[in-house]
């Protein structure tokens, strides 16, 4: 499966348009957990693979090329995996979210 990019066609929609997108890959197992992991700061696989409740390495790995291709992750000159600047961007928008949800289990 190819990595979701604006103006081309994704699982879902062929309307090329960024939103699809970036639902597409967000849609992916494990992808918004590995970058969950990642919004306080990089850490190296085998640390994110465990905080990622031993997703297998392939899936982790083929998640970190596929967000790497679009810019929301980066490989650091440590080894390390973190977030670029889009992607703290991205987590950023999603804290209201996390927001909402902790306040809806408190509730239940």
């Amino acid at each position: 499966m190819a990595t979701p990019k604006p103006g081309a066609s994704v699982r879902g929609s062929e309307s090329g348009r960024p939103v699809m997108a970036i639902l597409d890959l967000l849609g992916r197992r494990w992808t918004l957990r590995i970058g969950w992991e990642l919004r306080d700061g990089p850490l190296p696989f085998r640390e994110l693979q465990r905080r990622c409740d031993m997703a297998s390495p392939n899936v982790v790995t083929t998640r970190l090329r596929e967000c790497m291709a679009v810019g929301l992750i980066e490989k650091q000159e440590s080894g390390a995996y973190g977030l670029t600047q889009r992607g703290v961007d991205l987590l950023d928008l999603l804290s209201p979210l996390d927001d909402w949800a902790r306040e809806w289990a408190r509730d239940l």
